[in-house]
């Protein structure tokens, strides 16, 4: 599994027109599913993207976790897109759409977060919160 976590200050997504999901500060992560995860995995990632100590204490300094700020999760299977053999990627690791999408809702829901909507063509906006961008893997 893996994690593109952004610092935002706000965040959305549009579906068919129609604002879905809409955050303030926090965090917009999107989230590849590979063939080889499960519930344990999706548990451990999510507690990790909580417990992230990136937000400025009051020093300035990265060093206080997500708290009560929001996060918004987007599934994203590009993340697991291998383009090592050339220009076209292969999502040959990507987890198949009912594991990936059981999985996605568990890790949303274990952190509260808003979500996309899986499977669909989103459009995703944000605000960047400074140059705070980490992929993380589980």
């Amino acid at each position: 599994m893996r994690a593109l976590v952004q610092r935002v200050q706000r965040a959305s997504v549009t579906v068919d027109g129609e604002r879905i999901a809409e955050i303030g500060e926090g965090f917009l992560v999107l989230l590849g599913v590979t063939h080889a995860d499960d519930e344990a995995v999706a548990d451990k990632l999510a507690d990790k993207v909580r417990n992230l100590r990136v937000f400025p204490d009051a020093d300035g300094r990265m060093n206080e976790p997500l708290g009560e700020r929001e996060v918004l999760v987007v599934s994203q299977f590009t993340l697991y897109g291998d383009t090592r053999r050339g220009n076209r990627p292969s999502f040959v690791d990507a987890a198949p759409p009912e594991q990936a999408e059981r999985l996605y809702e568990r890790f949303r829901e274990r952190l509260g977060a808003q979500g996309g909507r899986f499977g669909a063509h989103m459009l995703v906006e944000l605000v960047n919160d400074g140059p705070v961008t980490l992929l993380l893997e589980a």
